[in-house]
């Protein structure tokens, strides 16, 4: 068998200097590279008569030399050669830009194919900087060329012929991962013959078979991987029945303000699931302020006044004080502690609040990652509360989980997913969505802007912060890339604030390769209203709430995907004052005029959330990879959502017949979803 797992760099043509660019792109072994999936495909196999060509348009020609090429200098060493090509219906003028080695590479009479862009004016039909080979050559015209996603110095020829070697080496030895029932059932393309498909397709017809094989094999191994979680919950382990004398209502009815009818709706689902015998494992999807919290204080009431104790996880220091506030706020009326557990705590503090909730005197626990350190014992762990799901993954819930006898589960998360995605992404766990706001809240007016309204956007910041207001500004890199020369870094953009924009308010930065205490305390000093102007990456996103901070301001607002920028929009907003989101683009395309639109008109974060995932497919829709789930190679929720279907009903029939897929004919699948879930999930 061949070794899939072998390194890159074995590979003909790959040597040292091409390894570090692979890498960069995720190719470490041979299987990543021929897993590395084209984006894109240019039809170079039928070529136009001179007569049929269209001006701007990429097209191929079949044509003899008629001319020699001939060498205009212009410029400081610029050179510009010509050359004249024709076939039965007209001539075409070839041009190439200081390529110089293109001379020696024609004789008059011969025949020869040439792809590239058309230009056509005045009635001269003119080619630049095309492609070519001569007759019966085919290397880079006369088939479909496959295009794939690039750094920059490694080019699609190099990329090109790297991949065509690696499928030599493999060449009809790769082990098949799905059952033959399976494949002649949905007629899918065996797994060699796909492999070379899907990079040097004969035809588009081909293409779409062997991509519909992949796509087919990512969703059912991910839909296999999940239903097997769920069933684990499901079928195989009884949880705890919390008290049905216990009412929801005696905490509802002592709050200061009314729920609205989707929480109502949703804590109805969640009282019902822990009044079950069955483990409950819901996600509870909301918007930015939608009121998640507090739902699973109210939660949290119920397990503590049935005898059982919660555990509630945040991603960061700040949000698990500010969930402590909160919680503390409602429940310590009703006589239920809640503590803190957060990293750098004082030992002697970390020892007693580890005392107390070993003898059950805390009720509810607070905290961080903190939460999962090994010395952290439950006396009678309930129910288990975490916040940003996606942050933590699917490993760290079955951590804290471990802590208690099957306790409840309720994951929250304010980023609004399509339901389609929140299928496969949590298709473990049961839904239910707040989708809509408190009445109360105040619309935030959102500004697309281009970048000549810098200045007026400054004078914008500088009224509000002078009327007592704070702002966010939000970058999407934390230094200068040559790679995105033109978008903001963080760091240079705090400085020139502060040295030379807003010189009287103090201005400081935040960024992900920041220490967390770094990052707590000054994001605890932007909430304490110390600091006027925040500039940052996308690590603001998360739930902090400071009610004094009305303006958001997003630069390259182009290079960020929409449910990100509503997640960011969401960050303001949060008290009685007025907020805004200023999202500042560069560029004039159609789409980035869309999503701009898009962000203008809706903020509703689950129509946002479709259109983003409709624009861009899942690949990139979380902006962050997700924690313990494969990111797609090839599927798009949104193209795909036939297959999606076929798969979910493929998977019920298997769950139905062979949940753990022990039998034989189900082998296959048992090793795919090992290998690609092993240390991720335990099946």
């Amino acid at each position: 068998m061949i070794d899939l797992k072998q390194s890159v760099q074995y590979v003909k043509g790959v040597g040292p200097n091409n390894v570090l660019l692979l890498q960069k792109l995720g190719i470490n072994t041979l299987e990543d590279l021929i897993t590395f999936f084209p984006r894109n495909y240019e039809d170079r196999s039928k070529p136009k008569k001179i007569y049929e060509l269209v001006d701007g348009e990429e097209a191929l020609i079949d044509v003899v030399c008629a001319s020699k090429v001939s060498e205009v200098r212009f410029a400081r060493n610029k050179v510009m050669l010509k050359m004249l090509v024709r076939d039965d219906t007209g001539d075409c003028v070839i041009t190439w830009f200081n390529q110089t080695y293109v001379k020696n590479q024609f004789k008059i009479g011969e025949r020869y194919q040439f792809y590239g862009k058309i230009s056509i004016k005045y009635g001269r039909v003119e080619m630049t900087k095309p492609v070519f080979d001569k007759e019966g050559l085919n290397k880079n015209t006369g088939k479909i060329i496959p295009i794939y996603p690039l750094t920059y110095k490694l080019s699609q020829n190099k990329i090109r012929s790297i991949i065509e070697n690696g499928l030599k080496l493999i060449s009809d030895k790769l082990e098949e991962t799905i059952p033959e029932y399976i494949l002649k059932q949905y007629n899918l393309m065996d797994l060699n013959t796909a492999i070379k498909k899907i990079h040097f397709p004969d035809s588009f017809e081909t293409y779409n078979k062997a991509r519909t094989r992949f796509v087919f094999e990512e969703l059912l191994t991910v839909q296999l991987a999940l239903s097997s979680l769920k069933s684990r919950y499901d079928k195989e382990v009884d949880g705890i029945k919390f008290d049905k004398n216990v009412k929801m209502s005696d905490v509802i009815n002592s709050l200061p303000f009314k729920l609205t009818k989707a929480q109502l709706r949703v804590l109805e689902d969640i009282d019902n699931d822990m009044e079950n015998i069955k483990p409950m494992n819901r996600l509870l999807q909301g918007d930015v302020g939608s009121g998640k919290t507090i739902v699973s204080i109210i939660a949290a009431y119920k397990a503590a006044k049935s005898g059982y104790q919660t555990a509630i996880m945040a991603p960061t220091a700040i949000l698990a004080e500010q969930h402590m506030q909160e919680f503390s706020k409602v429940l310590e009326q009703f006589g239920i502690r809640c503590e803190l557990l957060l990293g750098g705590m004082r030992v002697k503090k970390r020892r007693e609040v580890l005392e107390d909730l070993k003898n059950g005197k805390i009720d509810v626990l607070i905290g961080t990652h903190a939460l999962l350190v090994e010395d952290v014992e439950f006396s009678k762990l309930g129910l288990v509360v975490t916040d940003e799901q996606h942050r933590f993954g699917v490993r760290q819930r079955a951590n804290i989980v471990g802590k208690g006898m099957n306790p409840d589960v309720l994951v929250m998360t304010a980023t609004p997913i399509p339901r389609t995605l929140a299928l496969i992404l949590y298709g473990d766990l049961d839904i239910s969505i707040i989708d809509e706001l408190p009445p109360n809240r105040k619309k935030i007016e959102t500004y697309p802007v281009t970048k000549n309204m810098e200045t007026r956007v400054q004078e914008f910041i500088r009224k509000n912060v002078l009327e007592g207001r704070q702002a966010y500004v939000v970058c999407p890199l934390v230094e200068e890339n040559e790679e995105f020369e033109n978008y903001k870094s963080v760091i240079e953009l705090a400085e020139k604030y502060q040295t030379t924009i807003f010189p009287e308010f103090r201005v400081e930065y935040l960024h992900g390769k920041m220490k967390q205490k770094e990052k707590d305390e000054i994001m605890q000093e932007f909430k304490d209203g110390k600091i006027q102007i925040l500039v940052s990456t996308t690590v603001i996103e998360v739930g902090v709430n400071v009610p004094n901070a009305n303006i958001m301001v997003v630069e390259n607002a182009e290079h960020f995907g929409l449910a990100q920028l509503h997640q960011l929009r969401g960050r303001v907003g949060r008290g009685e004052y007025q907020s805004y989101c200023i999202l500042i683009y560069e560029g004039n395309s159609k789409t980035t005029k869309e999503r701009m639109k898009i962000m203008k008109e809706t903020d509703n974060g689950f129509i946002v959330a479709e259109k983003d995932l409709e624009l861009r497919g899942s690949g990139e829709f979380f902006g962050t990879r997700q924690h313990g789930l494969p990111e797609f190679k090839i599927a798009n929720l949104f193209e795909d959502v036939g297959t999606l279907k076929e798969v979910q009903k493929l998977t019920l029939k298997i769950e139905e017949t062979d949940p753990r897929l022990e039998k034989e004919e189900n082998e296959k699948l048992h090793k795919l979803v090992e290998e690609k879930f092993s240390n991720r999930i335990s099946i």
